[in-house]
């Protein structure tokens, strides 16, 4: 299965594959007016390939059933969250 990946310009780490090249037609308009207007960033085969941030699998089973997949960066980390876990393992020793 082939597949093009745009990132976004308007959200960092925000990437949309579609199964053919130029063609949004599958993705909602909402949504395409969030992630402005796509960057092609590769056009590649996903049989036999791992992606370094998302399950292959998941994104084909997108594509086939939504016709697009929406990759989304991580959750920023709570600093004050690993702040406390930090400390409180630090009292624990």
């Amino acid at each position: 299965m082939l597949c093009s990946i745009y990132k976004s310009p308007k959200k960092e780490g925000t990437y949309l594959y579609v199964e053919k090249k130029d063609d949004f037609s599958q993705v909602p308009e909402t949504l395409l007016q969030m992630f402005g207007r796509p960057v092609l960033v590769m056009t590649m085969s996903l049989a036999g390939k791992t992606l370094a941030s998302v399950d292959i699998e998941k994104v084909q089973v997108a594509l086939k059933d939504d016709g697009f997949f929406l990759q989304l960066p991580p959750p920023p980390e709570n600093l004050l969250e690993s702040y406390k876990a930090r400390k409180a393992a630090r009292q624990q020793q």
